[in-house]
């Protein structure tokens, strides 16, 4: 079994990375009509960050999921032939734009390292459960610094600086989260469960157990007010509700949640500046280009409407790689919007192509939750998929125009150094979960009797 699970892993991270090189080449071709010529020190690149976690796997986690990794190196792939192109677009238009694809190279490395590691030093997942309030502390700790750092940017203050380097921690906050949420839940889930009382056929959750939602509320709030970081809160706040239903199975906490979410968004959109100026968009995007003295108060950008110009320019098949002009949404065009670039140049099949791998990655992340044993393992799974769903939506709705914009970066398509790392990281913890339920599943089959 463990074999047969490795040499899938090997095919498909082979297609991962043909599929990485061909569109590398293919990006180079379209814009400068020649061969790119790092094409050989990419093609290196990409068969070593396959080659080490897969080897990484096959020795430390061999009853590991087999798409987990080759998805994850399929997508961190297209997300550095993205930027290979869009470097092309931004450097012709804006004179002193810095190329972002190398660097981004150097982070994947970075991640993939991150990944191994975890695969190397963390035997068991368990582990973790041990340590769930030193995580919670560390969290919010990181979660709030941003609100002590002097200035923003882009309007938000997510970002910690330290000297020349900056990060997000509200990356790597999520992932510990999810550690916090899986213990405390599988400690007090009967608590939470069984007791409560019913109001028209609904069983209310109890005022003693509404502290932890109560707190978990307040805290995003916080970080809309201070930080003014709209995706980092639905995705805090979305984690958990998703958690607690997975573990209790109440329909009322899902309903609690959203209540609460709306209230709390409403009070925050209605009054801070920054947050409403991005409901403002959502709601009157193409007023942008009306006369100054006719747009909606505290509308002052073009990004979403560029964005939903480039999607319908798109149409189903796109412009083509390396054909379109995504580099008009401005700064953002290489984070969050890149995914415009997809829907421009790759149309609605490369969209849902994207999406569906990233679909496919949070199936298998609930497989893992579904394949493990013990009931952290399922909760910190279902938590981590969770997380990665939820960041999708929430960058991919706001760039076509469903929900506000966030300013989060899509994971491992988008420029960012932080992404890239919280989310290799993840990858492991759920190849760690995953390697231990199909361990659990090869010890619990009968071996076959002998004949004669």
């Amino acid at each position: 079994m463990a074999r047969r699970r490795r040499n899938r892993e090997a095919l498909l991270l082979t297609m991962a990375v043909l599929i990485s090189c061909f569109g590398y080449a293919y990006a180079g071709l379209s814009v400068n009509g020649s061969f790119p010529r790092g094409f050989p020190g990419f093609a290196a690149s990409m068969v070593c960050l396959a080659l080490v976690p897969h080897l990484a796997v096959r020795r430390w986690a061999p009853y590991a999921d087999p798409l987990i990794l080759p998805l994850s190196i399929l997508l961190s792939g297209f997300g550095l032939v993205l930027l290979f192109r869009l470097d092309f677009a931004y450097s012709a238009r804006y004179k002193t734009a810095e190329p972002t694809a190398s660097g981004q190279l150097l982070w994947t490395v970075i991640g993939v390292a991150v990944c191994v590691g975890v695969i190397l030093l963390l035997k068991d997942h368990r582990w973790l459960q041990r340590y769930i309030y030193v995580l919670m502390a560390i969290a919010l700790v990181l979660l709030m610094a941003p609100a002590f750092f002097p200035g923003d940017t882009y309007g938000a203050k997510r970002w910690i600086f330290i000297g020349p380097l900056s990060f997000q921690p509200g990356e790597f906050v999520k992932t510990m989260i999810a550690v916090f949420f899986a213990g405390y839940l599988v400690a007090h889930r009967d608590a939470l469960a069984l007791t409560g009382r019913k109001v028209l056929g609904v069983r209310l959750p109890p005022g003693r157990q509404l502290g932890p939602i109560l707190a978990v509320w307040v805290l995003s709030l916080l970080v809309l007010v201070f930080e003014r970081d709209l995706g980092t809160s639905l995705i805090f706040f979305g984690l958990f509700v998703v958690m607690l239903y997975t573990a209790t199975e109440r329909t009322s906490w899902v309903l609690f949640g959203l209540a609460m979410a709306v209230v709390g968004a409403t009070v925050v959109g209605s009054t801070e500046p920054h947050v409403k100026g991005r409901i403002v968009a959502w709601l009157h995007p193409f007023d942008i280009f009306l006369p100054e003295d006719r747009r909606p108060k505290g509308l002052i950008s073009s990004q979403l409407a560029d964005a939903l110009f480039g999607f319908g320019s798109g149409g189903v098949t796109g412009t083509g790689l390396g054909q379109g002009h995504p580099e008009l949404i401005g700064f953002a065009g290489r984070s969050d919007f890149i995914l415009t670039t997809v829907g421009e140049e790759l149309g609605l099949a490369g969209t849902m192509a994207v999406l569906t791998l990233y679909a496919l990655l949070v199936q298998r992340g609930l497989s893992a939750a579904l394949a493990s044993r013990d009931p952290f393992g399922k909760l910190l799974a279902v938590g981590l998929s969770a997380a990665l769903a939820l960041q999708v939506f929430v960058v991919a709705g706001g760039v076509m125009g469903l929900i506000p914009l966030t300013g989060k970066a899509l994971p491992f398509l988008a420029k960012g150094g932080s992404s890239l790392v919280a989310n290799w990281l993840l990858v492991a913890t759920l190849i760690r979960i995953s390697d231990s339920g199909g361990r659990a599943l090869q010890e619990s089959v009968p071996l076959p009797r002998a004949r004669g």
